[in-house]
């Protein structure tokens, strides 16, 4: 037999199996039945109505709008029950989880736009457009497709669930070209528009005993074309079809329950739907003896190996059986499963349920780390060692140290001493005070330049370890964003730091980056400056005192010598030259003294300026790099929520 063409849909047969003209088809009873639409009038009103109803001007009976209208039904028919009231019902939020993970779903697709592709987020979206738009349809029907290959005798058993020839079938192929809908009740023309079905390809059961099933009332039944045909565009079809329907019933044949096609094109990837599957081999007519349980085993193998789980044992899952549509062998059985499952009213729900479990796998190699990512303490810890050691924190306490004891030393030293290390300091050009203005050397500076670098890589790498690609991407650039100007950001706020809080006066000197400006040795205190006047301890001025007393007691000793040596003074040498000794001993002694005292708060003055350039160093590369990280890791943290959100309630174990 040929392809349903426009002309043979307005024809139809009459129960002795004559053709009749268009529009012409009558039963015996006489009322219209032309296998397109079999019309009752209602006794009582119709109350409410659906986007799919329309109310015919002349008498106020309900028909539906996708379908082809028939003429009116004499007015003494009796009320067809199944069609009084034809109003739908759409999926609104219920209970259960599926809201709660659509929800949840759109979240994790907003917040994540900003650092994902287009592409990565497209069957999400997808998933989120067609569940809304099917939760705004009919939940009393479930729309059920069925799908084969060329000769595995879909349309057969399309024909014996319906109860009569509507769908073509014949040894020609392609048989069936675009997808026939069978709707057993009213109310069903917003999901067959959903699936693009043109009225002309809708029908209803012929009257008869599977026309009036209890069971199979609010089930649409959608005959597809071959999904191997060799015309693309019936392949197409097939595609799309797929993704809208509510369930789908796969029938194979004993020459192709196995082919390749089938099952890594459509049963393997759809594995996660096997709820809302069932697997149907046909023409076990044509298998002898037990060769049919034989081949059904095999299959339930093959769909074990795709990874779909088969509801046996009052486990759920596929459902899996074997029947001839030819004989009717076993379609009454399927039909009976049929029936159970559009009764539940919930294979929607199942559906996009997993859809999201679907939509989710993919989308697991980029929400889902290895291990625990993030900043932890310790690579806080180093990452400020490491800044600590390229500004030179530590050189820079060192060299607070020497400044306090070399001040010390000034204070509270001899004369004699001191005199000797201001002409050193003044006419020596190797001495320390001039080394200590000398500049950072280029590379001192270039090496300096190269710890930050290393230290934000290294917290970087750390911070992404583990993280999705797109996140540990994101991480990254966080930081190096962070470390633009961040030498320069640790010249000017250790400067200050090191100074006490106040502007470092300097002398024109480079900084450690070659950027600031300051005063002392390029080991540190020339990145921070140090404070002009160090701390002096209250005891000093005794020391002073001290010294100065030792100071004359050699002076007045030796001026008394003096004065016995010229004859001036009587002799007696013991008692001067014991006062020049005591002056002479004690200068040192003094300064022995102190040189201990001072030895704790010059080691105290040196871990405090050490301290401060740690401090500005670790709030520098806090703000400019640690916090754009630990933000990224949030915002992280807050999708990968979303998505164990999304994940929380599988159906399907993805």
């Amino acid at each position: 037999m040929t392809a349903v063409t426009d002309e043979d849909q307005g024809k139809g047969t009459t129960e002795t199996g004559e053709p009749t003209e268009k529009g012409e088809a009558r039963s015996k009873d006489g009322r219209w039945d032309d296998g397109l639409i079999a019309r009752r009038a209602a006794a009582a009103d119709v109350r409410g109505g659906d986007l799919g109803t329309r109310h015919s001007p002349t008498d106020g009976r309900s028909t539906d709008s996708a379908d082809t209208a028939t003429p009116s039904a004499p007015a003494d028919s009796p009320p067809d029950e199944d069609d009084v009231r034809p109003q739908v019902e759409a999926y609104g939020p219920s209970g259960g989880p599926l809201p709660t993970r659509l929800d949840a779903l759109r979240e994790l697709v907003g917040l994540s736009r900003a650092r994902l592709d287009r592409d990565t987020l497209a069957e999400a979206g997808r998933v989120l457009d067609e569940a809304a738009a099917r939760q705004r349809l009919s939940s009393r029907h479930t729309v059920v497709a069925i799908a084969g290959a060329t000769g595995s005798g879909k349309s057969t058993l399309f024909n014996a669930l319906a109860g009569t020839q509507i769908s073509d079938t014949g040894l020609r192929r392609p048989t069936t070209s675009q997808p026939i809908a069978c709707s057993w009740t009213d109310g069903a023309a917003g999901l067959l528009d959903r699936l693009a079905i043109p009225g002309r390809l809708r029908r209803r059961p012929h009257p008869g005993p599977a026309a009036f099933d209890e069971a199979l009332q609010g089930l649409v039944l959608v005959d597809l074309p071959d999904h191997d045909s060799a015309a693309t565009a019936h392949r197409d079809q097939v595609d799309r079809v797929l993704a809208l329907v509510d369930a789908v019933i796969w029938v194979v044949d004993p020459e192709k329950y196995a082919d390749a096609a089938l099952h890594e094109r459509y049963l393997r990837p759809l594995a996660g739907h096997a709820e809302v599957t069932f697997v149907v081999l046909n023409q076990i007519d044509r298998l002898p003896g037990e060769a049919a349980d034989l081949v059904l085993d095999d299959l339930r193998r093959l769909l074990d190996e795709d990874g779909m789980a088969l509801g046996e044992h009052g486990e759920p899952g596929a459902t899996v059986m074997s029947l001839s549509a030819l004989t009717g062998d076993g379609v009454p059985e399927l039909r009976e499963m049929v029936g159970r499952f559009v009764q539940d009213r919930t294979a929607a729900t199942r559906r996009l349920s997993a859809d999201v479990d679907a939509a989710a796998a993919r989308l697991r190699p980029v929400y889902v780390a290895e291990g625990r990512p993030g900043l932890g303490e310790r690579a806080r810890e180093e990452f400020t060692d490491r800044l600590a050691e390229a500004v030179g924190a530590a050189a820079a306490g060192q060299a607070a140290e020497r400044e306090w004891r070399r001040n010390a030393g000034r204070a509270c030293g001899t004369p004699w001493l001191r005199l000797w290390r201001w002409y050193e300091s003044r006419g020596l050009p190797g001495s320390l005070d001039r080394m200590g203005q000398a500049l950072a050397p280029p590379e001192e500076e270039s090496t300096a330049r190269q710890r930050v670098e290393q230290a934000v890589r290294t917290v970087a790498d750390d911070a992404s370890a583990g993280l999705p690609a797109p996140w540990a991407q994101a991480v990254r650039e966080a930081a190096f964003n962070g470390a633009k100007g961040l030498p320069e950001a640790l010249d000017e706020l250790a400067a200050k730091a090191a100074a006490g809080g106040g502007s470092a006066k300097g002398s024109g000197g480079s900084g450690r980056f070659g950027t600031a400006s300051g005063r002392g040795p390029a080991t540190g205190v020339a990145l921070g400056g140090r404070p002009a006047k160090p701390p002096r301890p209250k005891w000093w001025p005794a020391a002073v005192l001290a010294q100065v007393s030792m100071t004359l007691l050699q002076v007045f000793g030796g001026l008394w010598l003096l004065g016995q040596i010229v004859g001036v003074l009587e002799p007696g040498l013991v008692v001067p030259a014991l006062i020049m000794l005591a002056g002479v001993v004690g200068g040192p002694l003094v300064e022995w003294s102190c040189a201990a005292a001072i030895r704790g708060p010059a080691r105290r003055y040196g871990q405090d300026a050490e301290r401060r350039l740690r401090e500005a160093a670790a709030g520098c590369g806090r703000s400019r790099v640690l916090d754009p990280v630990s933000a990224e890791l949030a915002r992280y943290r807050e999708v990968r929520e979303r998505y164990v959100a999304v994940t929380e309630f599988s159906t399907t174990g993805q």
